[in-house]
């Protein structure tokens, strides 16, 4: 697993706080923003979710008298005022406007080597020069507005494309039989019902499958909604559920390590190249897969899932159910913390998810 790296935040519900070295937000950038403006926060806008943001998320919740629970959603980001709102991709943007998108605007202009000037969240002068400029070396129209060609241009990630048009996904998804599969193996593998498989395929629910056979998976009908991918946390929860209890684990635990590590967003990729709701890397995905559960796992948020739930399995069994050290063993690694024991950080990390847990 990864060494503490976390995360994005699943921005519609709240904006999860998380350790060091996260990957690079956007959004969270506008936070930053909106927090040192408003005197809480010192250090740099820099799109990581850190200590010093988290400590200032809680500062300002304080002062307002607010749930201190560390997490920016609605009303945090309502009581941060004019920069508390819209995220970036709410809204086009223009010249004379505040906001929190426009502070995502200045950051995202600086990352692309655009000076705007100072990162106030104020669509000033400065700003507008920069983002004709911008437009002008990506070859739009230098207008001095932040539409959706613009947006995408200045940030790629799901969470800035507020504007991605609706779409439907494949109504089918195939699969190839392999030997000794039987129709429950896969009913249980894309959750779908043995008999919804054996009706859209014409097969006999109580027949023989020949190895090699490709059958249609019905895919469960949705919409993609790009703003912070509107619906997926609780797309999440439901895997998550399934699967802490098919483990025998606390589903309020998995809830916990999944909101800190990911915000539950399934499209987040860290440095490292860990991925999805339980942010697994490729070697811990391999290790499940060939050790744990001896078969192939679909790359899937519902599979993503999965191998991270065994994982903590596995390690609730190395460490004789003891959860912190599951849990520290789970960011850390399991030979570290056997040979170097919990590193401080670590202590904060355990000691954020527990303190999730209760809520959740």
């Amino acid at each position: 697993m990864r060494r503490l790296v976390s995360v994005a935040a699943a921005l519609c519900a709240a904006l999860v706080l998380a350790p060091p070295s996260a990957a690079v937000n956007p959004q969270i950038a506008g936070l930053q923003i909106a927090l040192r403006e408003r005197g809480v926060y010192h250090g740099p806008i820099d799109g990581i979710q850190g200590p010093k943001t988290r400590h200032a998320v809680r500062a300002f919740q304080r002062r307002r008298h607010l749930a201190v629970d560390g997490l920016a959603g609605p009303r945090t980001r309502a009581a941060l005022g004019r920069l508390g709102r819209p995220l970036f991709g709410a809204r086009v943007i223009r010249p004379a406007m505040t906001g929190y998108d426009v502070g995502v605007l200045q950051f995202l202009l600086r990352r692309h080597g655009f000076r705007a000037g100072r990162l106030d969240g104020r669509f000033g002068a400065g700003t507008a020069r920069a983002v004709r400029r911008f437009q002008r070396h990506v070859r739009l129209t230098p207008d001095g507005v932040v539409g959706p060609r613009t947006a995408r241009r200045l940030c790629a990630l799901r969470v800035c494309t507020g504007w991605s048009p609706a779409r439907r996904r494949p109504a089918h998804r195939l699969h190839r039989v392999r030997p000794g599969e039987t129709l429950t193996t896969i009913s249980a593998r894309y959750h779908v019902s043995v008999g919804t498989i054996a009706r859209v395929n014409r097969l006999d629910p109580r027949g023989i499958l020949l190895a090699g056979a490709r059958l249609r998976i019905p895919v469960r009908p949705m919409i993609e909604v790009a703003r912070a991918s509107l619906g997926q946390p609780w797309t999440a929860r439901t895997a998550i559920d399934y699967w802490s209890r098919h483990y025998g684990i606390d589903p309020r635990t998995v809830r916990a390590l999944a909101w800190f590590e990911s915000g539950l967003n399934n499209d987040l990729t860290s440095h490292v190249g860990a991925e999805g709701v339980m942010q697994v890397t490729p070697t811990t995905w391999s290790y499940v897969e060939t050790v744990l559960l001896r078969h192939p796992v679909a790359h899937t948020m519902s599979g993503n899932v999965r191998v991270g739930v065994a994982f903590l399995h596995e390690l609730l069994l190395e460490f004789n159910w003891d959860l912190r050290l599951a849990l520290a063993a789970y960011a850390q690694g399991p030979r570290s913390v056997r040979t170097r024991g919990v590193l401080p950080e670590t202590r904060s990390y355990v000691a954020d998810v527990l303190a999730l847990r209760s809520r959740m």
